[in-house]
């Protein structure tokens, strides 16, 4: 393999569009005589329909049509589809627009289609809905013991029961010199992407032709998930992502503002564009995390953990949505191990129903759970066993392996040297010195904190035919066209979509390192089935590990078919033909050489190739990994704590990390400083929270803290590289390391701070009151 571009700082080709302002995103778009639609939502959380009266909205000037759920009904329209299905799950219908009962606050009710958007959102208001008010519930745990029932479907509101383990906990636990048992809350968050959803839906009577151009994530997915809820025939449908200004999990799914959209414009014959209000954003798309766990760890008094029990309850809101039962099963509870050597592991998960927001994938999607919980449950350990946190981890992490090691909790680990990224982080930061700082620091009346966290993930999904096996509803394989043109100019088309992951410019690399060329002479098209090959797009860190090698393993059948060709310009046996640094030539002799270009050339201009070789230069790829890959890592972060007013201050955060093959290390670094934001973010500030009457009380910017640049410090990262023996690049996933990694390490170092408070744990956000309220609720050690 080449490694001149692949490996290289090239500066992202997407960027001079998008920061000038030249991106061309959903809302931008301006189809002839396109109408405007807008959503009735539910204000309340649980509520019976008892009717509805759009007269008053229907005469209003410049509305079109109103419609409602028993209009979608009667139109055909199916319940939106749940794309993982888990043995014995109970599916309470989603209908795209409620017909007589609504489950959350902002459940559509209704939809105005209008000349304007204006007019559209101003009939909102001349809707006249009867409601008969219902008891709401909304703690996943408390909806199981006796609540107020959600779906008649699930009883006690159990969408789901799943449960994994290895070795035996419970005999462990009994065995060990010690048990530490703790309460760990994963709170729920609003992904909150930059550009909230929109959609324009244009239906063509003449030809029954639909497109569909909105903010998703995995086009392909969408159409078929289109398809299943609108009959609408696949063949006949296009689904267009245009640029998308960020996602994190929210926009992989189907929604149903998109099905209404889709019929409005096939009553009307018009386009008809919605686009979802911030407001709407926090209430109506998908939320993530929410878990209340239970966990049991056992341990020796020398640190060793051997055992780990955990009880989840994982609340689903009031809708199962696209992925959401894979989140707390397969993505969350067989990575309870982590990195570490513990052999007797065991988790049981209830997914429950309430009168919440669905919830689904955000940023990490199990994996931030599971790291979080193992995490505190480690330093819980130090404490108890008065240990330096970074020496339990050392006595506990799994020694280096170059392929397959393979865990209690049924996942193989493709490869890894986590104690060398732990020893590269301490020597990094120089950990003796930290911490004899942190120690005069506590004389002096200051409380800093000192907080790791060790971790592995999974990415890139796979093998197809396993999660299909497991209760996928899409193989999980991603593909690849590589087409030459004459010119030697090269355009790749990849089912993987970008988001800001900078696809255009990695895969760029890819292709060119391989074929001889600059990035600048190769283009990458994504995000349009009608353009593309079918792919499953692009969430769980799969891009680089699954579509990047499908574009390699595409680029290396054109070098392949390019033989073949140059073997007739060479006048020479096709064995003896060799391929690099751009040119073909027979091997032991290379000055008798063809460029790239010219056999791209003769590919479609022949000369010297004869009639009964195919012509053309281009190759495709589908490719279907054997297992995951396991990127992996350790980060530390600095916080000092005021005793005045529980004010955090994160002052440092060093991160080493092993992601496999690194293409492009300037998009990595920025994957990781962009993921740790979030992850902060989690730690400290962000929080959803809802009343006991199923109210969102933190559903704008007024009440839900995100963070801004000056809450964070300068990061410094590194990494160690462990190629993966997945796929040919030797990549694993990296575009959620940060998130996963980043909120144990703070919420660690925020409660050594609190040592001398007495503090052992404090549930997040980890805000100033909290803090505050923890530090002076006991007596100064």
């Amino acid at each position: 393999m080449a490694t001149q571009i692949i490996g290289s700082t090239v500066k992202r080709r997407e960027d001079p569009r998008l920061i000038t302002g030249n991106g061309k995103y959903t809302d931008n778009m301006t189809l002839p005589h396109m109408a405007y639609m807008a959503i009735l939502r539910s204000p309340h959380a649980h509520a019976r329909i008892k009717s509805i009266d759009a007269s008053k909205a229907k005469k209003l000037a410049g509305v079109l049509a109103v419609f409602t759920g028993k209009d979608l009904k009667d139109a055909g329209i199916n319940p939106l589809p749940v794309g993982w299905l888990l043995p014995e799950i109970k599916i309470g219908p989603h209908p795209a627009l409620a017909i007589d009962t609504v489950r959350y606050v902002g459940d559509g009710v209704a939809a105005v289609v209008a000349e304007d958007r204006a007019t559209a959102k101003d009939a909102l208001d001349l809707i006249d809905v009867d409601y008969e008010p219902l008891p709401a519930n909304v703690d996943g745990e408390k909806a199981t013991q006796g609540a107020p029932q959600v779906h008649a479907e699930a009883a006690n509101n159990v969408a789901f029961y799943f449960k994994i383990g290895g070795g035996d906990a419970d005999a462990a636990l009994k065995s060990a010199d010690g048990v530490i048992k703790q309460r760990i809350l994963n709170q729920r968050l609003v992904p909150n992407a930059m550009e909230p959803r929109a959609a324009v839906a244009h239906y063509e009577p003449a030809t029954g032709q639909f497109t569909l151009y909105n903010t998703n994530q995995n086009p392909h997915i969408i159409r078929v998930l289109f398809a299943l809820t609108t009959g609408h025939p696949e063949h006949k449908t296009r689904v267009v992502a245009p640029d998308v200004g960020g996602g994190f999990g929210s926009k992989i799914y189907l929604y149903a503002d998109e099905i209404v959209a889709y019929l409005a414009s096939k009553t009307l014959g018009r386009p008809v564009k919605w686009t979802e209000e911030r407001s709407e954003n926090f209430k109506a798309t998908t939320h993530g995390r929410d878990h209340i766990s239970d966990v049991e760890v056992g341990y020796k008094k020398d640190g060793t953990i051997t055992a780990l029990k955990v009880k989840t309850w994982a609340n689903q809101g009031a809708y199962l949505s696209t992925f959401a039962p894979l989140i707390p099963t397969f993505l969350y509870a067989p990575m309870l191990q982590g990195p570490y050597t513990i052999e007797n592991v065991f988790c049981e998960v209830w997914g429950t129903y309430t009168n919440t927001t669905p919830v689904d994938a955000y940023r990490g999607a199990g994996r931030p759970e599971a790291t979080y919980l193992l995490e505190r449950a480690v330093d819980l350990v130090a404490g108890a066993v008065e240990m330096d946190p970074a020496d339990v981890r050392k006595k506990n992490l799994i020694p280096a392996f170059k392929e397959n090691y393979k865990t209690c909790m049924a996942y193989v680990y493709d490869s890894g040297d986590y104690p060398a990224e732990l020893e590269k982080l301490l020597k990094m930061v120089d950990y003796p010195k930290l911490r004899r700082e942190q120690q005069a620091a506590r004389k002096q009346g200051k409380y800093i904190g000192i907080g790791l966290s060790t971790y592995v993930e999974i990415t890139g999904a796979a093998p197809a035919q396993v999660a299909v096996s497991l209760g996928a509803g899409a193989a999980l394989v991603e593909s690849a066209l590589v087409r030459v043109m004459p010119t030697g100019k090269v355009q790749v088309m990849t089912g993987s979509h970008s988001h800001g992951q900078g696809h255009e410019t990695t895969f760029a690399q890819i292709v060119a390192d391989q074929l001889g060329l600059n990035v600048e002479d190769v283009e990458v098209m994504h995000g349009d089935t009608d353009k593309v090959p079918f792919g499953a797009g692009t969430y769980g860190s799969r891009s680089q590990p699954v579509g990047g090698a499908a574009v390699y393993i595409a680029t290396q059948r054109v070098i392949e078919r390019g033989k073949k060709l140059a073997t007739h310009m060479l006048e020479a046996a096709e064995a003896d033909v060799v391929f690099e640094g751009g040119k073909y030539f027979v091997q032991g002799s290379p000055s008798k050489a063809v460029s790239f270009g010219e056999v791209a050339l003769e590919a479609h201009w022949p000369r010297k190739v004869p009639a009964d070789v195919e012509l053309g230069l281009e190759a495709s790829a589908f490719f279907n990994p054997a297992n995951f890959t396991f990127p992996a890592g350790a980060h530390l972060a600095v916080v000092e704590v005021d005793p005045d007013t529980g004010k955090v201050d994160l002052t440092r955060y060093a991160a080493v990390d092993d992601v496999g093959k690194v293409i492009n290390p300037m998009i990595v670094d920025g994957q990781l400083h962009g993921g740790v934001a979030q992850g902060v973010g989690q730690a400290l500030w962000e929080n959803t929270v809802y009343d006991e009457n199923g109210q969102l009380l933190s559903g704008s910017f007024m009440d839900y803290a995100m963070p801004i640049a000056s809450n964070l410090p300068l990061y410094e990262n590194a990494r160690i590289e462990t190629p993966s023996p997945v796929n040919p690049l030797g990549a694993k996933g990296a575009g959620e390391t940060g998130t996963i990694a980043s909120t144990p390490a703070v919420a660690n170092a925020v409660i050594d701070a609190l040592k001398p408070f007495g503090v052992k744990h404090i549930d997040l956000p980890l805000t100033s009151e909290k803090v505050w309220r923890a530090m002076h609720s006991r007596v100064v050690k």
